[in-house]
């Protein structure tokens, strides 16, 4: 990696949205909501851009590729940090999100390290889940911000969706982990003459 990967304007975009985590978390933990979804709002349309700049500008580069998913996944889980650290996000419903990432973390992990794998691509689940995961940040920030009860009440069925959705996507990927690890383990037997 050289600076010139860093310094390009899609990569600045990335990183900028990095700097607003802390402002983010630190809001929620003060009740800011107001301000907290502001600077989500911000770091969205800045996660947008980054791609449109990448692509406008033919400045797609490796340190790209992996800062910006690392960069969406460090917004997404200190969001749900701080919106369990302030008291709208029960304890466990954190826990869940954070065991479904461990897990599969774990899993690319061990696909990395004792396989050919390499293509970790989010599964439509995991995307799904994703997804979820944003529209209920957003639904409790803004019930919260506005003191709007329609938005709680969207907000809490949100939750329970990323709750089914965390726990069916993690099944996909390990069943997709399995899969892979089963060719795999054919493949090998394939190339040594059937022994593994």
């Amino acid at each position: 990696m050289n600076l010139r990967q860093i310094l390009t304007a899609p990569n600045q975009l990335t990183l900028l949205r990095m700097i607003f985590l802390p402002f983010i978390v630190i809001n929620l933990v003060k009740h800011d909501f107001k301000w907290a979804l502001a600077l989500f709002v911000l770091a969205g349309i800045s996660d947008g851009l980054d791609g449109l700049l990448a692509r406008t500008l033919h400045q797609q580069t490796l340190l790209g590729q992996y800062l910006d998913p690392i960069a969406d996944k460090l917004l997404l889980s200190s969001i749900y940090i701080g919106l369990t650290l302030g008291h709208a996000l029960p304890v466990w419903v954190f826990i869940v999100v954070l065991a479904r990432d461990l897990w599969i973390l774990a899993l690319s992990g061990v696909a990395l390290k004792f396989t050919k794998f390499r293509e970790l691509k989010p599964s439509v689940w995991g995307k799904a889940s994703t997804f979820i995961q944003i529209m209920t940040a957003v639904g409790i920030m803004a019930a919260r911000a506005y003191q709007n009860e329609v938005f709680g009440v969207i907000a809490g069925w949100l939750v329970w969706g990323v709750v089914i959705l965390a726990v069916i996507s993690a099944g996909d990927y390990t069943a997709r982990g399995i899969r892979f690890w089963l060719q795999d383990r054919r493949a090998c037997a394939s190339d040594n003459g059937g022994v593994v």
